[in-house]
């Protein structure tokens, strides 16, 4: 089948110049809300992956991210989000971007070209069959990420994809390829809008049905998280609260106490049994 990227095809909006600021405003948002459609679409095919995750993780595997700019940095953000929210180790889900920790903030250039740095990359985590690696490209044609992936398949270690272009380079190495197609840009060749939004989404959805996946989650509460701010512990202070229809008081002393919002539960349960 023909590769077209589509995330490089011409704007279906022109002359952006001369348009004003609240025409511009709404014609991305116009765009931007394709992108929720997009990610239904892809549901079907991101279920499995989340599925070997789980799985893999219940028997002491990781997830891995690997992306160059934008893509890279949004598995940054959502690797760097599993801990405070959920509870989990650092080194549970963690995000690699072509160039290192200095690109996350500022671009390295031809960083994304190596084909073999993305595995050296991994290699420095002692990558393993338990682990699972997503490569993420908008493009789907990222050296950085394809050289990685091709790799980790002759090492037997589990590969997904996530990409906006139908049946990339990415589609075709990745295990478990996602596409979430969501067109041209509203400026040409812009990954970083909807495409870069569609990336969220989906990441987004993977860590999160994992985490409720691994029990991570109690009802609809995020038990385990890290007690980090002011703000979460009176989050964790109106959960107890709620929960367990206790005073502020009480929920606060809980809190104090036994140091999350689990330990807070269990303990009260079992008090009372």
């Amino acid at each position: 089948m023909d590769f077209v990227k589509t995330t490089e095809q011409d704007s279906l909006y022109s002359d952006l110049e001369k348009k004003d600021t609240l025409e511009i405003l709404q014609d991305i948002n116009k765009e931007d809300q394709k992108v929720a459609l997009a990610v239904q679409k892809a549901i079907p095919y991101i279920n499995p992956l989340v599925d070997i995750i789980v799985k893999n993780m219940k028997s002491g595997g990781r997830l891995f991210y690997l992306g160059a700019g934008t893509s890279g940095r949004l598995g940054i953000l959502d690797a760097s989000e599993c801990p405070p929210t959920f509870g989990v180790p650092h080194d549970l889900v963690i995000g690699l971007i072509a160039g290192g920790d200095s690109a996350i903030r500022k671009a390295v250039e031809f960083a994304e070209d190596s084909s073999s740095q993305g595995w050296k990359d991994l290699e420095f985590y002692n990558i393993s069959q338990k682990d699972v690696v997503i490569g993420i490209a908008a493009s789907g044609t990222t050296p950085y990420v394809l050289g990685a992936l091709k790799t980790c398949n002759e090492h037997g270690i589990v590969t997904g994809g996530l990409g906006c272009n139908h049946n990339s380079p990415l589609s075709r190495i990745a295990q478990f390829p996602i596409e979430v197609i969501v067109g041209p840009e509203y400026v040409t060749g812009s990954s970083r809008m909807k495409a870069g939004t569609a990336q969220k989404m989906v990441l987004n959805m993977i860590t999160t049905s994992v985490m409720i996946q691994l029990g991570r989650v109690k009802g609809n509460k995020m038990v385990d998280m890290q007690l980090s701010n002011t703000k979460l512990v009176n989050r964790g202070i109106a959960m107890l609260m709620t929960t367990l229809n206790i005073s502020k008081e009480e929920a606060s002393s809980l809190l104090e106490q036994y140091g999350s919002v689990r330990s807070s539960l269990e303990n009260y349960n079992n008090g009372r049994n």
